[in-house]
């Protein structure tokens, strides 16, 4: 989780959440705190025997090495309360789901990996079958949410500012903006990062994980958590497969040893390869769904 970027903690991290249209400005406080301790010492001795100075300094270095252990499980203390109360939360938006006959998927990528354009292309590919709603999380901008609203389906914005992944509280709030009148499938389109946003589950069906061919056939070992929480796997770009020399069975082999039971998607927006499976899927899994909370 987020060990070194500090989002997540409480602090000056401010969200937005918008139904429709319009632009955010924040203005954010960054905190410099001195972690690190200097001593610069200079003693001159005219007498030539052992001195207590030297004790003195390991004293000093005890007492920081007990403040910076005191400090680490605090910190440890409260990300574990975080995350606690995330899970709760997730549990209720679960319920909630389930209880709507909703079908929740958790869309996780890398910055540029197509998420967006995929999930455009999904809601076009379903059309009427299964009626979509979309929440979208970035740091900044709307850019992606005005894009999915041009598929038709309704949007909710959430702009996290400095935290960089979707909490369950988060989507409970904008769950309360999102027209879900009919609505069947809802995707949550996650902040672009394959790290911090694996340690919070949004109380979603699915956890869809997606990956580009030009990110390389490595890509599944190099953040070896959120592959392995993935249900779904889905390979985008496929029509660029041929042009960066994408070695498939190596891409599939690894994935396999982080996430053998993952179902694998090879898609391409561009081409459509791929969609219509993908979209049986999701239908087969909403049925799945409702005949459960029947």
């Amino acid at each position: 989780m987020c060990k070194e970027c500090g989002c997540g903690l409480p602090g000056e991290n401010p969200v937005g959440i918008s139904a429709h249209r319009h632009e955010h400005g924040h203005d954010h406080h960054h905190h410099d705190h001195d972690r690190g301790h200097a001593h610069d010492h200079e003693h001159e001795h005219d007498h030539d025997h052992p001195h207590d100075h030297e004790h003195s300094h390991e004293e000093t270095d005890a007492g920081h090495a007990h403040d910076a252990a005191v400090a680490t499980h605090r910190t440890v203390e409260v990300r574990r309360a975080i995350l606690d109360k995330n899970d709760r939360l997730a549990k209720r938006n679960r319920g909630f789901f389930l209880g709507r006959g909703l079908l929740a998927l958790n869309v996780l990528s890398s910055p540029g990996s197509g998420k967006t354009t995929f999930i455009r292309e999904t809601i076009r590919a379903l059309g009427k079958r299964l009626k979509t709603g979309v929440i979208v999380g970035d740091l900044a901008t709307d850019n992606d949410a005005q894009r999915l609203r041009e598929s038709g389906a309704p949007v909710v914005q959430i702009t996290t500012g400095t935290v960089c992944h979707l909490e369950a509280e988060m989507v409970a709030n904008a769950l309360k903006q999102l027209d879900l009148g009919g609505v069947e499938l809802l995707i949550i389109e996650n902040v672009g990062n394959l790290v911090c946003p694996a340690a919070y589950d949004l109380g979603e069906e699915l956890r869809v994980v997606l990956w580009s061919v030009t990110e390389g056939e490595d890509k599944p070992l190099k953040y070896p958590p959120m592959f392995q929480s993935a249900n779904v796997a889905v390979i985008s770009k496929m029509d660029l497969a041929t042009a960066c020399e994408y070695q498939r069975d190596v891409a599939l082999a690894n994935l396999r040893r982080l996430a053998p039971e993952a179902i694998v998607f090879e898609t391409s927006s561009k081409t459509g390869v791929g969609l219509e499976a993908w979209c049986e899927f999701l239908l087969a899994r909403h049925r799945s769904l409702k005949e459960t909370a029947a």
